[in-house]
């Protein structure tokens, strides 16, 4: 896996490829931050009424290389109350907080996240800090890289998908990133964004909670936070997506990034 991985890592990239995404990236949050400035102040207001303050939600998350930092987005929820029976996500979640999510507008002050260099437009998804030791070492790969508002998961199937698949993408991602892929997943974004699918994983107002994997003979150690039982394994990335055909390609879009 290792070989395969290192022989595709080049396509599609050059030497000038991390600066270059990093300028587009400051360049586009800021865009973004001034032009989307209304409707956060209208989120904002929205949110100080349903929800009281503060108004936006932090909580500590891994970046690139695991390097702890403070994701920033609009509240969705309310705090947990067992008094009043808001213990789960579905009892938290507000009706307003439903829509923010489905239009993605809670993400508008990760923006900021972007400016700050902790983030990039596009990248693996940032997840909570207990799962890094729950990652098999193909997994953590994710980790390579800088964590994006959207990503090749995220156009692919959101929170519907699975978090084995999900972190393949993930992975396939770092080897393969340039910036036509870059601007393939921004563009994809919209079209996500509207036709609202895989905003929640199935039977969950949200997410489930990556429970961890359990590997394969010859992929390291087992992960003992994974679920007993034959089914809970996780192979290589190639068993989990399929086989690639040329390096680079991603067999399910057939996409090419050289």
């Amino acid at each position: 896996m290792t070989g395969h991985s290192e022989g595709i890592s080049a396509v599609g990239r050059t030497w000038w490829y991390d600066p270059t995404k990093r300028l587009l990236d400051v360049v586009l949050a800021i865009l973004l931050l001034v032009v989307a400035s209304p409707v956060m102040l209208a989120v904002a207001v929205a949110v100080a009424a349903t929800l009281g303050r503060p108004v936006l939600f932090r909580q500590v998350r891994p970046g690139r290389h695991g390097e702890l930092f403070e994701l920033v987005k609009f509240r969705t929820m309310r705090p947990v109350d067992v008094a009043r029976g808001a213990v789960t996500d579905r009892d938290r979640l507000t009706g307003l907080g439903r829509r923010l999510r489905a239009t993605s507008m809670d993400e508008l002050p990760t923006l900021w996240n972007v400016v700050r260099g902790e983030m990039s437009l596009v990248g693996p998804r940032p997840l909570l800090v207990d799962y890094l030791n729950r990652y098999t070492p193909a997994q953590a790969r994710r980790h390579e890289v800088r964590p994006g508002i959207t990503g090749l998961a995220q156009v692919r199937g959101r929170n519907a998908m699975p978090f084995p698949e999900r972190f393949a993408h993930d992975v396939w991602y770092v080897d393969n990133r340039s910036l036509r892929l870059d601007l393939h997943i921004l563009a994809s974004t919209v079209g996500a964004v509207l036709r609202r699918r895989g905003i929640t994983a199935p039977g969950s107002p949200t997410a489930p909670e990556f429970l961890g994997s359990i590997e394969l003979p010859g992929q390291g150690g087992a992960d003992h936070d994974a679920p007993d039982g034959p089914d809970d394994r996780t192979a290589s990335l190639g068993d989990l997506t399929g086989s690639r055909g040329a390096a680079g390609q991603w067999p399910a879009a057939g996409w090419r990034t050289g």
